[in-house]
């Protein structure tokens, strides 16, 4: 995250040079920001956290308040004010649109090399709330590694297809299942190195919409949880043999030892000091 921490400032940005697709920001009091009219060359889809606001998107003005999710395509001309110097709270995201246009093809939408604009540029859709909201959370947090960060934006912005564009997806089903075996296969042998999502997709030849869906689907989980969990596993079995615990989350590939225990607890419910003992 870039700035300083939340209670010193009205907003924060957060951006990654291992993921120059996605931008990231935190308005605490968008009372500080009133912006003119205005569109931006990316993708922009934010939620409203609290207060109310006027929401301006080319002749269209709604007011909105928290629980909105708001759509800009690129080079819309819009504006987000407070109403009547109320307070207010947003997250917003900034996406790369020939990133978004390359996972819209992936799916099968358009014509892969404009991006297919929205249609629908205000709901209330819990899902979709919770998922922006869960994903600036993951973007955010400085424990969480490159792939969980990757795979969770593109589980939300496929599901933002899903459910906001026109045009339903294509999947392939052929050699589905077997290409999502050999992913999970991949994850295994190399569990304990960091792994990106291209590495992934690449040892399984699906893209990563796709591979995310069907590993999902097939597995109950992410490819990055399925990661975390072969991590734990292994893990597991070296502090039965009496390994220390710092000793343990290197070698199964953690960054530190209180990453690793938090991964543990989350997993098996008892920290790894509580089930060595």
């Amino acid at each position: 995250m870039n700035g300083p921490p939340a209670h010193r400032t009205r907003s924060t940005f957060w951006r990654d040079a291992s993921m120059p697709f996605i931008e990231a920001r935190v308005v605490h009091d968008g009372r500080a920001f009133c912006y003119a009219r205005h569109s931006h060359e990316t993708f922009s889809i934010g939620a409203v956290t609290g207060g109310r606001s006027t929401y301006l998107n080319g002749n269209r003005q709604e007011r909105v308040g928290a629980g909105a999710v708001v759509v800009m395509n690129p080079q819309d001309v819009h504006a987000c004010n407070p109403v009547d110097d109320q307070a207010w709270a947003y997250r917003m995201l900034y996406v790369d649109t020939q990133w978004l246009t390359g996972l819209q093809h992936d799916m099968g939408i358009g014509n892969g090399r404009d991006l297919t604009p929205f249609a629908t540029l205000l709901t209330t859709d819990a899902v979709l709330y919770d998922g922006l909201i869960h994903l600036c959370d993951t973007l955010t947090d400085a424990h969480a590694d490159t792939l969980h960060k990757h795979s969770a934006a593109i589980e939300f912005f496929s599901h933002v297809q899903h459910e906001l564009s026109p045009v339903r997806a294509r999947e392939t089903k052929a050699d589905a299942s077997d290409k999502v075996a050999r992913a999970a296969e991949f994850l295994a042998d190399n569990c304990t190195r960091t792994l990106t999502l291209d590495e992934i997709c690449a040892a399984a030849g699906l893209s990563a919409s796709y591979l995310i869906r069907a590993f999902r689907k097939h597995y109950g989980m992410t490819p990055h949880q399925y990661l975390v969990n072969r991590r734990i596993q292994i893990g597991r079995a070296r502090l039965r043999d009496g390994h220390p615990i710092a000793d343990v989350a290197y070698e199964t590939g953690f960054s530190d030892q209180a990453h690793f225990q938090r991964a543990f607890k989350q997993f098996l419910a008892v920290t790894p000091g509580q089930y060595r003992s």
